[in-house]
């Protein structure tokens, strides 16, 4: 147990770097590229007179070390900021969004694993089949597709010749004039009200957007979980539990796939920060409300304090989900605490 505490801290804190290193390296990008928030808010014409004024007003005519010192003390107090372009305070424009990336991501990480998972274990139970070959070459073709085009083509298929799913948005125009709490996340909320017109809508508008993103990362997942169901199937439990009688569904999904978690388990937190990435791409795709399309919205216009904002969310989000498989790695196998 003491070992486990100990492991728990020093991940802890070396968390504490990395997202220091990830803050300072936004501050600098940020500064060095085109364009600034004047000229976003006031066009390319305006007086240059009028455009230090607001430089001054915004405090962005300061030298960039006093800049990057009020910036590191202000995410210190946990202070956000306000947006340079909007009369809107950066965690009420961030609060307001992410529970659409959220539920995005969390149906999207759902899918990645049944569909991965499944595939893999029963591309191992019939390795060297040509079906495992088809499924192997599925995880190379799907995770080389990019994001945005399998989007794309989702919605041509499924939204437009099929007109099976809405192509855009979280709900339709009546359920977003219902009556039931709205905390951000519909899938809840509708839930709880009972409204289940609501929510079959709000699924309904959810299964693209998810499968886009869930399918692009299942193929990491198809040849991780296939090459450690190899493995395991060589072990001898496997070969006693065969000669026991155990029928061999049983030993492959039920035994070897449960011993061949604990890897996927490790992938599993790695592959938050992609689907965060990924998040941006198929929110621009589908006008997904969610947080990757207010970074998207606010890079165009330069406003460096909601950028800022919505990559510390990210990188805390993902630095905490690393934290919390790291740890259920580390309880599942002793061998790591030491």
């Amino acid at each position: 147990m003491k070992n486990l505490v100990r492991y728990i801290v020093t991940r802890t804190l070396l968390t504490i770097p990395m997202v220091l290193i990830l803050l300072s390296i936004v501050f600098v990008v940020l500064r060095v590229m085109p364009g600034d928030p004047v000229s976003s808010m006031l066009g390319g014409h305006a007086p240059e007179r009028v455009i230090e004024q607001k430089k001054e007003e915004l405090g962005l005519n300061r030298p960039l070390a006093v800049q990057y010192v009020d910036y590191l003390w202000q995410v210190a107090r946990l202070d956000l900021g306000d947006s340079m372009v909007f009369q809107q305070g950066v965690t009420d424009a961030i609060i307001e969004k992410m529970p659409a990336t959220i539920e995005l991501t969390f149906f999207a990480m759902i899918i990645t694993l049944v569909v991965g998972v499944f595939l893999g274990a029963y591309a191992a139970d019939h390795r060297r089949e040509f079906r495992d070959s088809m499924i192997r070459l599925y995880g190379i073709v799907i995770y080389c597709i990019p994001v945005y085009w399998l989007g794309l083509m989702l919605q041509l298929i499924f939204g437009i010749w099929l007109d099976i799913f809405p192509i855009a948005g979280r709900t339709g125009s009546r359920i977003l004039s219902s009556t039931f709490e709205q905390s951000g996340f519909y899938v809840i909320d509708t839930l709880r009200a009972g409204n289940y017109a609501a929510f079959g809508d709000v699924m309904h508008h959810l299964v693209l957007p998810a499968f886009t993103l869930g399918l692009t990362l299942s193929g990491i997942f198809v040849r991780l979980t296939r090459a450690n169901m190899l493995d395991v199937l060589k072990a001898d439990y496997i070969v006693a539990a065969e000669a026991r009688g155990i029928t061999h569904t049983k030993i492959v999904y039920r035994h070897a796939l449960k011993n061949a978690m604990i890897p996927i388990l490790t992938m599993m937190g790695l592959q938050v920060a992609l689907l965060m990435a990924g998040a941006i791409l198929t929110e621009t795709t589908f006008s997904w409300p969610g947080m990757g399309r207010l970074l998207l919205e606010r890079i165009y216009l330069r406003d460096y304090p909601t950028i800022q904002g919505v990559i510390i969310v990210y990188a805390l989000f993902v630095a905490m989900v690393s934290l919390v498989v790291d740890i259920i790695y580390a309880m599942v196998d002793p061998r790591i605490r030491y």
